[in-house]
């Protein structure tokens, strides 16, 4: 099936790839349809969205502003079956919010935004993103920001400023700065989402300090967690990422109920593109029943991002 076939199927409703090949997507690896079938309404909660409309921040000197846009993730949303989506602006944009806003736009009422704002956002302009999708915030203290080094205190001020908008705020942190973190992350007014199984050092993976804080913030009711980015924690690698599938596991297994996965598209910074379809399929491993996952697809996002 050609470009057109793709854009055809997306609008048409198409949930997923029978057995075979299928062309390959934009910025993503392989070309074999999932293994596992996802439900209705299957939520990829981590995506980033970017266009050349939209300039870079002038803080940033990493990789170049490409377009890998709503078109072209509509094509991965046909491969994998997926048909809601989760758009976190990335730190490419700083706290330039519009090609993740645009790209909610685009995508309806399927998709919730996940905003970086600095600390002189004004209520007003929260209540303005609101309205156009986004239901959190998210707090970078690993990689570069507009306004530099991110610090506990800047969590803390930010979270009791979108709290009374019912937002959550989701952190993108190393297993040792969620230990540095954790009187903070604790006390935070808001609910918790923490990125990509909480970057803990594979050559500990649940070993780590890191871990016992994650799996506490769990238990609390108030934190979730993105199974997600196996390919940023693993040393083991493809296919199966063994060190990054063990943490996967425990977390999934100790809170499934507040478990969500994400994609991670389109992989920024990778020097070898991950193949999208094999990042859902770890999810028949980390979470085999399949009851659970469409609890972590479906209705875990659903809660969270307030899909109706």
């Amino acid at each position: 099936m050609q470009g057109g076939g793709v854009a055809l199927a997306v609008a048409a409703g198409f949930k997923g790839w029978p057995a075979g090949a299928v062309d390959s997507v934009p910025f993503s690896a392989g070309t074999e349809a999932p293994s596992i079938r996802v439900p209705p309404e299957a939520c990829d909660c981590h995506i980033h969205i970017l266009s050349t409309r939209f300039p870079a921040s002038s803080h940033w000197r990493g990789q170049p502003v490409l377009d890998s846009d709503v078109a072209a993730y509509r094509q991965v949303q046909a491969r994998l079956g997926t048909s809601r989506v989760v758009v976190v602006t990335p730190s490419t944009y700083g706290t330039d919010n519009r090609a993740t806003l645009d790209g909610v736009a685009q995508f309806g009422r399927s998709a919730r935004a996940v905003v970086v704002v600095d600390l002189d956002i004004t209520e007003a302009e929260l209540r303005a993103m609101a309205a156009q999708g986004a239901v959190g915030i998210r707090v970078n203290f690993g990689t570069p920001q507009s306004w530099g080094t991110t610090t506990a205190e800047r969590l803390e001020t930010m979270a009791r400023k979108v709290a009374p908008l019912g937002w959550h705020v989701q952190i993108y942190a190393t297993g040792d700065q969620i230990v540095e973190l954790d009187p903070v992350l604790s006390r935070l007014p808001t609910p918790l989402v923490i990125d990509h199984l909480a970057r803990l050092p594979p050559a500990q993976g649940i070993n780590h300090p890191a871990y016992f804080i994650v799996r506490r913030l769990l238990d609390s009711g108030r934190a979730w967690m993105k199974l997600s980015g196996a390919y940023l924690n693993t040393t083991s690698g493809p296919p199966a990422y063994a060190d990054a599938t063990a943490v996967a596991k425990s977390f999934a297994a100790a809170a499934p109920e507040r478990m969500v996965w994400g994609s991670d598209w389109p992989h920024r910074g990778e020097k070898h593109l991950p193949d999208d379809a094999r990042l859902l399929d770890l999810l028949a491993e980390w979470v085999p029943d399949e009851r659970a996952r469409a609890r972590v697809l479906v209705d875990n996002p659903a809660a969270l991002y307030g899909f109706g």
